[in-house]
């Protein structure tokens, strides 16, 4: 296990992730925690019940918002099945349903489900333009560390974001690649177990499992000397050019990979039923779009496919 990370992270709550930025809110403490609060910085409020499928969208995407803000805004949550007193005062109609207080009094609202960008701006307009978070500072530098061969620097650069934001899926991806490049395969498989579907189907989480799905077929295939000189006493032995360009992607040598691959698309592109392109273009998905192996995978590829 890598040291300074602890045991496999969790998923948790998101209500307590934003400690006293985030709460549930009742009719008895809504006077001081919403009124009395909004003198100091804006609050809002979410008016939300469990039945309701457009606030299960909605929330997590204010709890981002608001976490993002960085303490200059309060989000309260209120269960109107609970508490429907307030949300009748306020002429609430329908869920979800959110009003920003400021100064004590409503300022701003708005209803219905909305994306993370129009939350964002919705925020901008009571506290101004917000600049990248702690959590965006820490994860980009994290990236670069992994990038650059520092699992232990970023293995705990991922486990600090994590501690601030628990759902934030580009440091659990980068947990995840974290612990394939650094072997522990069955770590890896019991953190994207505990995820749920949701954060599954994050882009960033969908690029790790490929990353976590190569590297366990790399981990059935021979070593990268033995497969070496089987390329040496023949070169157009395309499997063993194949299987060492996985054992290449397993040890996160992505340019040697990358180029194997390549070298079978020039040398036979009919191989496997274009077996070698198609493995090339997974790589390129675990590796993500902006990855520099993968800028430079593609021209290498195009030149060989449009020569």
């Amino acid at each position: 296990m890598l040291i300074g990370t602890g045991s496999t992270p969790q998923s948790s709550p998101s209500s307590a992730a934003g400690g006293g930025d985030i709460i549930d809110v009742t009719t008895a403490d809504f006077m001081a925690q919403v009124i009395e609060e909004s003198k100091t910085r804006p609050v809002l409020v979410d008016f939300w019940a469990p039945w309701c499928g457009p606030c299960k969208q909605l929330t997590p995407a204010l709890e981002s918002a608001v976490t993002k803000a960085g303490g200059k805004v309060r989000l309260a949550k209120m269960n109107i099945d609970e508490h429907p007193e307030v949300a009748g005062q306020m002429g609430v109609q329908s869920i979800p349903a959110v009003f920003a207080f400021v100064d004590g009094r409503p300022a701003d609202g708005f209803q219905g489900a909305q994306p993370e960008a129009q939350v964002q701006a919705f925020i901008e307009k009571l506290i101004g333009p917000q600049g990248p978070s702690q959590a965006d500072e820490m994860l980009t530098a994290a990236d670069e560390a992994l990038s650059a061969g520092d699992l232990q620097g970023a293995a705990n650069m991922y486990a600090q974001i994590l501690q601030i934001e628990p759902e934030n899926a580009g440091a659990m991806a980068g947990m995840l690649k974290v612990y394939v490049a650094a072997g522990e395969l069955e770590t890896a498989r019991q953190a994207l177990a505990s995820l749920t579907d949701e954060m599954k189907a994050n882009p960033a989480i969908q690029a790790a499992e490929a990353a976590l799905h190569l590297a366990e077929k790399a981990a059935s295939l021979g070593d990268a000397e033995e497969l070496t000189a089987r390329l040496e006493a023949n070169p157009d032995d395309h499997q063993a050019r194949f299987d060492l360009a996985l054992v290449h992607n397993a040890k996160n040598h992505r340019e040697a990979a990358a180029a194997a691959l390549v070298e079978i698309v020039k040398r036979d592109r009919s191989w496997e039923d274009d077996g070698a392109r198609k493995e090339l273009l997974r790589l390129f998905e675990a590796w993500g779009p902006t990855d520099p192996a993968s800028i430079e995978g593609r021209k290498k590829l195009s030149r060989v496919l449009f020569s």
